[in-house]
């Protein structure tokens, strides 16, 4: 899935959407019924008109197009969106971090004058895939990102100007001050604390109950996975050894990873039962 943005409870539809389609269409071929789409998002609280408006909106992105299954009319994903969504679930989905001994990539380019649009795309999708910048024309990023990395410099057609490197910290200055200073700590540890004080009662509350409704289970697997998947690419999977004592993200990772064992399956059954 796709890095996202804003609160689960106010995030903007069309990315509950891209939720709900990473999440649910691609056991159907990438699939979902207009009908369907319409009855999943009214629980989230989105209204017909604007689940129609972002649909229209993702559609010109190239990532969704118009296609009709046993006469009901739908949208699918595009291939380009599929592959997107496939890189997302390895970052969203993954538990384990960095650690010091893993070492980093780094990614090294330069970029003609004349083709200036071409270095703010390389630049923006870095960012996107959580590197640091160490000088303008070198970013880094824990060694677990080199393949991802690499993918999307090729599907952008971005390697030409850029070479891939593994690396080792050897000497010279603290690595945790450099951390800090290649990433805003502060603004990830405000977005990890933000994603508790939102979800972290909700993790509380299901504990709380003795049985799991399939209906409420939805929407709140739905909005906390909307919340959470923007994190992943923000931080990287910094090491922990290298981040302040009071990190945020370790024990929001934790909130997330509860409440996805604890709500995937019964949102899962839910969205069967309406698709």
């Amino acid at each position: 899935m796709d890095e996202g943005e804003g609160n689960g409870r106010g995030a903007a539809p069309r990315q509950l959407i891209v939720t709900v389609y990473g999440l649910y269409s691609r056991e159907h071929g990438g699939w979902l019924s207009v009908a369907s789409l319409v009855g999943l998002l009214a629980e989230l609280g989105v209204d017909e008109p604007a689940v129609r408006s972002s649909i229209s909106r993702l559609k010109r992105r190239g990532m969704l197009h118009a296609s009709k299954e046993n006469g009901a009319a739908g949208y699918a994903l595009s291939d380009a969106a599929l592959e997107i969504l496939r890189e997302g679930d390895e970052r969203i989905f993954r538990t384990e971090r960095a650690t010091v001994a893993d070492g980093w990539v780094l990614a090294v380019f330069s970029v003609p004058e004349s083709q200036r649009q071409r270095r703010h795309v390389l630049r923006t999708q870095l960012t996107k895939l959580g590197f640091g910048m160490v000088a303008p024309g070198m970013w880094i990023a824990p060694a677990q990102l080199r393949e991802t990395a690499t993918g999307v410099l090729r599907r952008f057609e971005l390697d030409a100007y850029a070479d891939v490197f593994e690396a080792k910290h050897l000497a010279f200055g603290s690595l945790e001050q450099k951390v800090a200073e290649w990433w805003d700590l502060t603004e990830l540890h405000r977005l990890y604390t933000e994603f508790l004080e939102t979800h972290a009662p909700v993790l509380a509350r299901w504990r709380r109950k003795r049985t799991i409704g399939q209906r409420e289970a939805f929407a709140d697997y739905v909005r906390a996975l909307t919340d959470w998947r923007r994190l992943p690419y923000s931080d990287p999977g910094l090491p922990v050894e290298l981040l302040p004592a009071d990190w945020a993200g370790v024990q929001a990772a934790d909130v997330f990873f509860a409440l996805n064992e604890l709500l995937v399956e019964p949102a899962h059954e839910y969205v069967a039962s309406r698709t």
